[in-house]
């Protein structure tokens, strides 16, 4: 039987415009609300994420971090 599916987690998060268009975009192409967007992402991470493309592209985001601050 499957999992019901029960958000019980909510947390304030910040995001970029780009990051949350995007999120925007995956969660009406899939069905989705964002909570349940976010959720379907981080439950199957592993399986949705190239190991060796999310550090390449982690490296990158944290070189640029600072200047997006600013």
């Amino acid at each position: 039987m499957p999992k019901r599916l029960r958000l019980t987690r909510r947390f304030p998060i910040a995001m970029t415009e780009d990051a949350y268009r995007r999120l925007k975009r995956f969660s009406a192409d899939a069905g989705l609300d964002e909570g349940e967007a976010l959720s379907f992402l981080f439950e199957h991470f592993d399986s949705v994420m190239d190991r060796d493309n999310l550090t390449h592209r982690l490296r990158i985001f944290n070189s640029e971090l600072a200047d997006r601050k600013r």
